[in-house]
């Protein structure tokens, strides 16, 4: 529930005032207007909390995937949609996502459409949930919207499984790599120089660096960790500028390995929320809108704006899509397919069930290329420094034997 300072007049023209609790801001104009009073003022009461914003709740996919699954449910069984949104905000765990099913079912109880109230939350409902559960409220088939939808964020969900994990495991081997050289330049590499002090020989050039290096750590540690702070901000700035995020994402399409999983992972997504979109009843081109404002790359979405522009001057899906050279030729002559038998719907899940496939694919070729790399580096730089201060030893131990 949430509460409200409001101000209105009553029927005979006094001003009143007062705090209401209420579960949306909409119900609470009701409530007040069934007790006779005109509202001029509602404002949200802003709680104080000691809650930072990483530690509150957030609304998960599976929390999304499992509503939906219930709410069909409910929906094909015949219950009220009033009903079913309080059923499942009173059982729900999740104490944002509850707040979120209260507000909804609020704005239904005060005349607002499922897909408008949905709306108002797109943090939690996206553009395409909104669009389709329209699409389903408008053509009586809410249940089997809701199921497609289910279906549609759970594969979309294990597809950024597929990628995170992939980029997860050399991030991670990386990090702890940098930590364990940091660690031997800040407190082994200093043990072995007090020790080769005392020798009050000249030590070998490999040696000389690993101490100057160790030197310069120590003394500059902050600032390097400051200047690393400061570098992955700029990069941050960049990339949420337009043109420093097309740079970006051309550039990341270009890569070797990492761009051929980044456009299958972009036809797949692609290809799956344009067939949920069009087998639900949503128009072409208002599908092609939605799938370009989540295709989550510059470089796709705008090749898709293109798209959407020709076929509504009247041209083809699959001519426009392979003059912008990121689509594969493949999908686009399965495309050209489907829309010459009328089943483009059906092709464009095909393409997506075969493209999950490609990025299993391509995920173990990404896998398989980054850990030759990984090991020389663990190897090169960690061994590096292990053999460059053992050197003066051995040197030591030679001449020892020799003398």
């Amino acid at each position: 529930m949430a509460k409200f300072n409001w101000q209105g007049r009553a029927k005979d023209g006094a001003s009143q005032s007062g705090l209401i609790e209420s579960q949306s801001e909409a119900t609470a104009k009701s409530t007040l207007a069934a007790q006779g009073i005109k509202v001029t003022s509602l404002k949200p009461v802003r709680e104080f909390s000691l809650a930072l914003p990483f530690m509150k709740p957030k609304v998960k996919t599976k929390d999304i995937v499992v509503f939906t699954r219930q709410f069909a449910t409910m929906i094909d069984a015949g219950l009220p949609l009033v009903q079913c949104l309080e059923i499942l905000s009173d059982q729900q765990p999740n104490p944002a996502f509850k707040k979120v099913l209260n507000d909804v079912k609020g704005d239904v109880e005060a005349g607002s459409t499922f897909a408008e109230a949905l709306g108002k939350h797109p943090s939690v409902f996206d553009r395409l949930f909104v669009n389709l559960v329209a699409a389903g409220e408008v053509g009586g088939i809410l249940d089997t919207i809701l199921n497609r939808l289910a279906t549609y964020i759970e594969k979309n969900m294990n597809l950024k499984k597929k990628v995170r994990g992939a980029m997860v495991y050399p991030a991670s081997v990386v990090v702890v790599a940098v930590l364990v050289i940091a660690v031997i330049l800040i407190y082994v590499i200093p043990v072995f120089q007090n020790m080769f002090a005392g020798a009050g020989k000249e030590l070998p050039a490999p040696t000389q660096f690993v101490i100057n290096l160790s030197e310069f750590v120590k003394k500059y540690i902050l600032l390097i960790v400051f200047a690393i702070g400061i570098f992955i901000f700029i990069l941050k700035r960049i990339y949420s500028t337009t043109k420093g995020r097309e740079v970006f994402d051309a550039f990341f399409l270009k890569l070797p390995v990492v761009g051929t999983l980044i456009r299958k992972v972009a036809v797949a997504k692609f290809t799956r929320t344009l067939g949920t979109l069009i087998s639900s009843g949503v128009p072409i081109l208002e599908g092609l809108d939605v799938v370009a404002r989540t295709a989550g790359n510059v470089i796709v979405e705008k090749a898709i704006l293109k798209t959407r522009t020709s076929i509504s001057e009247g041209r083809s899906i699959a001519e426009p899509l392979s003059e912008t050279g990121v689509f594969p030729s493949m999908v686009v002559q399965m495309i050209s397919v489907g829309e010459a038998t009328g089943a483009l719907d059906q092709m464009l899940t095909k393409i997506a069930d075969f493209y999950d496939t490609e990025v299993d694919d391509a995920v173990g070729a990404l896998t398989a290329s980054i850990e030759p790399v990984l090991m020389i580096f663990l190897g090169g730089s960690i061994g590096g420094l292990v053999i460059a201060m053992y050197l003066p030893v051995f040197t030591m131990a030679g001449a020892m034997t020799g003398g």
